[in-house]
């Protein structure tokens, strides 16, 4: 306000144009010295907001707050979470979520179904409980078929094949690269739905053969497989839709490199905001590991432990 009755009223001293509103000149320069200052912090963290932006293109706010700390404090900007949301949400430049959905299970076939074993369970270690699923990848002349087996501790994709079709040896693929990630795999439960992949000859020998308890789910409700789900909507929702695929050999090289970005530096806040390879590698507990969503009735019982220990329930907010 001053400086627009200053420019009109060029004749009227500035000191005299504060008296009259109640202030005085140095609160007037301190008030424009911290707009300017202001103006410049939100440059660079625009700036720095779009460099990550870059490689994770739909990544949400919470996670480029944590990804911002290093360089709030080499910058000396402070902060908070909700006036980053304002001030990313002023530019333009918060993320829209759109929902598509195509069936890639078909649980209609001879082969055997297993039963649920992990109904409960609390994992507390890497190689302890891997999830595995199937989802699509839409792209220019049709889709293609990615298979991922993850950690359940620890979030990181240890396994993963992008095919053309939904053949069981393209799945079996993505099982062999999670093999070849541990040597440990006595005390190993490997959980899906019961589709015809998982249940195939081929991919069931494999599981046995290594002595991985095999678990699969008992409903179509997607709360039965959640990282699983969890871990294939990021991918799609927050790297994948960013780039034009025209075939699988372009398909192979972008899968390669987003799950590289996902493991390696993409933080959870399930995992104390730490990337999936950190907590695999280094076994770290992290305050916030695990939400356990098979739970229904209160309790979580660590299937671990006995069944006997009562385990408290963390909020997941991947």
């Amino acid at each position: 306000m001053i400086r627009e009755i200053k420019s009109r009223y060029a004749r009227i001293g500035l000191a005299r144009i504060c008296r009259i509103l109640g202030t005085t000149r140095q609160a007037y320069y301190q008030h424009w010295w911290h707009m300017e200052t202001l103006s410049i912090e939100h440059g660079l963290l625009i700036r720095e907001v779009l460099n990550i932006r870059r490689d994770h293109r739909y990544i949400g706010t919470r996670k480029i707050y944590e990804m911002l700390q290093p360089f709030l404090l080499e910058h000396c900007i402070k902060i908070g979470r909700d006036a980053l949301f304002e001030l990313l949400s002023n530019e333009g430049l918060l993320v829209k979520r759109y929902r598509r959905r195509i069936s890639t299970t078909n649980s209609f076939h001879m082969y055997r179904k297993f039963p649920n074993l992990i109904k409960g369970m609390v994992p507390c270690r890497p190689n302890q409980l891997w999830v595995s699923d199937i989802t699509y990848w839409r792209i220019d002349k049709g889709f293609l078929y990615i298979s991922f087996i993850t950690d359940a501790y620890s979030r990181k994709i240890v396994g993963y094949n992008v095919a053309e079709t939904l053949l069981s040896l393209e799945t079996v693929k993505a099982l062999k690269m999670a093999l070849e990630s541990t040597e440990q795999t006595e005390y190993l439960y490997h959980h899906s739905d019961r589709g015809l992949q998982y249940c195939s000859n081929e991919y069931v020998k494999i599981l046995e053969e290594n002595s991985i308890q095999i678990s699969m789910t008992q409903t179509s409700d997607p709360r039965d497989n959640a990282i699983a789900e969890r871990v294939n909507g990021i991918i799609k929702n927050e790297y994948l839709c960013s780039y034009n695929v025209s075939n699988l050999e372009e398909g192979k090289e972008v899968l390669n490199f987003v799950v590289m970005l996902y493991n390696e530096e993409r933080p959870h806040m399930s995992l104390g905001n730490l990337t999936s390879s950190k907590i695999h590698t280094q076994k770290l507990k992290p305050e916030k590991l695990w939400r356990n969503y098979y739970q229904k009735n209160g309790s979580i019982v660590n299937a671990f432990q006995d069944n006997e220990e009562v385990v408290k329930q963390y909020q997941d907010n991947d």
